[in-house]
């Protein structure tokens, strides 16, 4: 298989087609953030990068294969989802003219699924098919629902039952999947946005229980089985010790963010993929990437379909 990748990241999409057992010859690659490049030549040395997507020559069936996760920001909910309005959303039409020069056997694109409904039924009708929407959170511990394009059959990937409890290295969660991770994750978090936002996923190592009655007191890993799947700490409601209400209340170093190897299990990449860049640019480059276990989960619908089994 012949392969391009447009806007490739770490190159997840590679790594993808290797686990769905979909021989490769050729993969290539236009990325221009140097960082996401070298996390890309240090895993994949064979991986010829072919620099910035605007400026790419392209031949008919040159490639067999199309990928492309074109730049989410002017589509996505998270900005002001301007489209085509947005320069970075003419990026989509730099895509589509590289799809209409090409003419692949066979291809892939994916975006956010938060876009408006006007901007879904543009970008469908641009590739010509129904985008297919899929979250992550059925094959990874993050809820992460995306919008995939393919002139094969995708289906929807079984539950794997992976909780956020589970890819964490020490401390505890109050849910059983992550908040989605983006590119700005390494600038931290609170405790308002998370509960108030629902966004910046947090990971707590000292929390204190207490009731409006008083009841209560003590750890809060006293009142929680920590390693429970389905463990939930309750903000409100009925809480332990048969008080009516419960509060949590966390010291100021009792938080922290996920680390970059927790990330990389969100999405579904091997622990220390990243490893070799600065932190910053690890959560960056897997904010802005695929979720693996999703895209591999696809690419094995694209190898049945290649058998004549799909």
């Amino acid at each position: 298989m012949r392969v391009l990748s447009l806007f490739d990241g770490v190159s997840t999409g590679l790594l993808a087609l290797k686990q769905a057992g979909i021989p490769v010859s050729e993969y290539h690659a236009c990325e221009i953030d140097k960082h996401a490049i070298k996390i890309s030549q240090k895993n994949f040395p064979e991986i010829v990068q072919l620099g910035d997507v605007t400026k790419l020559d392209i031949q008919e069936g040159q490639y067999d294969l199309l990928l492309a996760g074109f730049p989410c920001q002017a589509w996505s909910s998270a900005g002001k989802q301007l489209g085509l309005a947005d320069p970075r959303g003419q990026l989509a039409l730099t895509m589509f003219d590289i799809f209409k020069k090409l003419k692949p056997k066979y291809f892939m694109f994916e975006n956010v699924a938060s876009m408006s409904k006007g901007n879904k039924a543009f970008l469908d009708k641009l590739v010509g098919v129904e985008g297919v929407t899929i979250d992550s959170g059925l094959v990874s511990a993050q809820n992460r629902r995306r919008i995939y394009w393919s002139n094969f059959q995708i289906n929807q990937p079984e539950d794997r039952g992976i909780m956020l409890q589970d890819i964490l290295e020490d401390g505890f969660v109050d849910r059983d999947k992550s908040y989605c991770i983006d590119a700005n994750y390494f600038k931290g978090g609170n405790l308002k946005s998370y509960f108030e936002k629902r966004r910046r996923q947090l990971v707590f190592r000292d929390a204190i229980a207490w009731s409006s009655s008083g009841r209560g007191n003590g750890k809060i890993e006293d009142r929680f089985r920590v390693n429970d799947k389905a463990n939930t700490l309750m903000a409100s409601g009925t809480g332990c010790g048969g008080a009516k209400t419960l509060n949590i209340v966390y010291s100021n170093d009792g938080i922290r963010i996920l680390t970059p190897i927790e990330c990389e299990r969100l999405m579904g990449l091997p622990d220390s993929f990243t490893e070799g860049i600065s932190n910053t640019q690890r959560y960056k480059c897997l904010g802005n990437g695929w979720e693996c276990n999703t895209v591999t989960s696809i690419f094995k619908d694209l190898k049945d379909h290649i058998d004549g089994k799909n």
